[in-house]
């Protein structure tokens, strides 16, 4: 475990060690601060926060691959990835220590969110809901959870970051025609096995305020199959 803390806090410092994690941060904070000043606190209108989540999840699905690309990749096309190899950890603790970092900054952009929830709730009347807002915020980090992990996976497949973002993005566009297009052109069984993995649905009904713990299963394990899968991948690279 302490080995994993270890990476995990290299690779979250690296981020803020060039202009690069503070300006996505800066990016992240302007454009939903933006879109809360508009959509969420308009005279006459009850608070919420749903406009600010549905740009913030776009935003999500943008950043947090650019943030998991390099985890990988840059080890191998700096030839750093032979000396972690040949350190005493293990593929698995490798791939969840990237993980972690990945997730401390994507944590760090959700802060900006909880702002704007106190915030929403200092000046507005009636107050809103705290249902919403916190299962808003949690939708958000789960969905980060799953583009971080496939970002990684991505990136333990190539030396170019580049590939590594497109192929995540890609990969995320396909996966929402999949399940949101895809089935109404299907025969009803397989369109429903299809919807049943749509990541879109899911995060709409947390921002209804639903929490089900089906859904949180769902991304908590989808996550961890990219996780273990990154680490295969890092353990074939061992043997070639």
């Amino acid at each position: 475990m302490s080995a994993t803390v270890a990476i995990a806090r290299r690779e979250f410092g690296s981020l803020f060690r060039v202009p690069v994690g503070w300006i996505v941060l800066a990016l992240f904070a302007f454009l939903t601060g933006v879109v809360f000043a508009v959509s969420g606190l308009q005279p006459g209108v009850p608070a919420t926060m749903r406009g600010v989540f549905s740009v913030s999840t776009v935003l999500v699905i943008l950043i947090a691959p650019a943030v998991s690309m390099r985890f990988l990749s840059e080890e191998s096309r700096t030839g750093t990835m032979e000396v972690l190899s040949s350190s005493p950890v293990s593929d698995w603790q490798v791939a969840l220590g990237k993980y972690a970092a990945g997730m401390a900054f994507v944590a760090c952009m959700l802060l900006v969110m909880l702002v704007h929830a106190v915030v929403l709730r200092g000046l507005s009347d009636p107050k809103p809901d705290w249902g919403p807002i916190v299962a808003g915020v949690l939708s958000m980090a789960l969905l980060g959870s799953v583009c971080v992990s496939l970002g990684l996976l991505a990136s333990s497949l190539t030396e170019s970051q580049t590939l590594a973002f497109l192929g995540t993005v890609l990969a995320l566009v396909c996966w929402v025609l999949a399940t949101h297009v895809l089935p109404a052109y299907l025969p009803a069984w397989l369109g429903d096995a299809l919807a049943s993995a749509s990541v879109g649905r899911r995060v709409d009904d947390f921002a209804r305020g639903v929490i089900d713990t089906g859904h949180v299963v769902f991304f908590v394990s989808v996550s961890w199959l990219f996780v273990f899968a990154a680490s295969v991948s890092l353990g074939m690279r061992r043997w070639l």
